[in-house]
């Protein structure tokens, strides 16, 4: 576990054409990457995108229908044995011998590798010492909290000094600290030249931890490449602010007032404000907004957003789907503004907006066909809907 990293020369992992089906579900559907050696990557993508599968496969766990894998230039199919010496496995879920102690636990794991004697003492002694499992030496393996049970699974994962590191949710369900353990860990493994593939659901943390980024889609690799390249692929030129308002009912008056101001969109809705999206990075529009909103409503923060990775990916999915891709359409995500607006969200707007006319930004900002509310109008749906629900708002 010491060889000094290194991101030189061939990959060390070359997935080419990968294909697995289940009957009709194609689960994995022509999926290529490459990982060079020393390099920490992330792999993405909802429930049902192909992740696990992919990662069985490269963990000889799984064969493939066909398409090919090759870690450390052997072939995964034909020498399964040979790749399994250069590889570690940690599943998303693993329960251990409800007789064994930690030490037990790995100790065995430890000779089913081949060690013995001294060497077997020493691999495991260096691998509880890592995973600061060495205090937890004589404790039941079942009595162990998540956190570390899943510094057990690694410890294990890590006993034959693997080459290349296959993590499946490895951070699933730990808390705060035991997930900042956990991305030192990291940070340790590749320093000590080690190549990881670490599968999870929350983007931000991968960006921190990763390289490279590998994201699925039905099966298929839609994205590869660091956080910025997916930032800026298919960025809009939108931007995006952290708006705060003064006083309760803040998010239902920011909702309301967006609702007059063409390019606005309000991305997450809080109780004092919310997420915004403006479709202009224009230094002039975006101060031209600021002071009619400072005007407007009780403004007290206003911050300026990078985009989160989390946006790009889901703006990405939806260009895919609406440039045919492969999976079918789906339904339109649910709007973040209210159905309907409240007198208490009209009543945080001074009385000079409702009769305002509105200025349109089409000459600066590419704006939707669709003509906005006015404040008047608003008010009036909300209480044609709130009758119709058997009660006047």
């Amino acid at each position: 576990m010491s060889r000094p990293a290194t991101t030189t020369g061939a990959p060390l992992v070359e997935v080419r054409r990968l294909a697995r089906a289940f009957g009709a579900v194609r689960a994995v559907d022509g999926v290529s990457f490459t990982l060079a050696r020393g390099q920490v990557a992330g792999l993405i993508g909802a429930n049902g995108a192909g992740k696990t599968t992919t990662m069985r496969i490269l963990a000889t766990l799984d064969l493939p229908d066909s398409g090919g894998v090759r870690i450390g230039g052997i072939d995964i199919v034909d020498h399964p044995n040979l790749v399994r010496r250069r590889i570690g496995w940690m599943p998303d879920h693993f329960t251990p011998y409800g007789d064994t102690t930690v030490f037990d636990y790995l100790d065995f794991f430890a000779r089913a590798h081949g060690y013995r004697g001294a060497e077997l003492e020493r691999q495991v002694a260096e691998v509880m010492e890592f995973t600061d499992l060495t205090p937890l030496r004589d404790r039941p393996a079942p009595a162990l909290s998540k956190g570390q049970m899943q510094r057990l699974c690694l410890g294990r994962t890590l006993l034959n000094d693997p080459e290349f590191l296959i993590l499946d949710e490895p951070a699933a369900g730990l808390d705060p600290k035991a997930r900042l353990e956990f991305k030192n860990l990291v940070r340790i493994l590749r320093g000590r030249g080690k190549t990881l593939l670490i599968s999870s659901h929350i983007l931000s943390e991968l960006g921190e931890m990763c390289d490279t980024l590998v994201f699925m889609d039905a099966g298929r690799v839609v994205h590869h490449g660091d956080k910025e390249s997916l930032r800026r692929r298919d960025d809009t030129g939108a931007a995006v602010f952290d708006i705060v308002i003064h006083g309760a009912g803040g998010a239902d008056a920011l909702a309301a007032w967006m609702l007059t101001r063409p390019g606005w969109r309000l991305v997450e809705a809080r109780r004092d404000g919310g997420r915004a999206e403006f479709a202009s990075s224009d230094p002039a529009a975006i101060a031209s907004e600021l002071r009619r909103l400072a005007a407007d409503l009780a403004v007290v923060e206003f911050r300026r957003q990078e985009r989160r990775l989390e946006e790009a990916f889901v703006d990405m999915l939806r260009r895919k789907d609406g440039n045919g891709g492969a999976r079918p359409p789906a339904a339109p995500p649910p709007l973040p503004l209210p159905q309907t607006l409240s007198p208490q969200a009209l009543s945080a707007l001074p009385p000079q907006t409702l009769s305002a006319p509105q200025t349109s930004l089409s000459a600066q900002v590419p704006l939707s066909s669709q003509t906005p509310l006015s404040l008047p109008q608003a008010a009036s749906a909300a209480q044609a809907s709130a009758a119709e629900e058997g009660g006047a708002p």
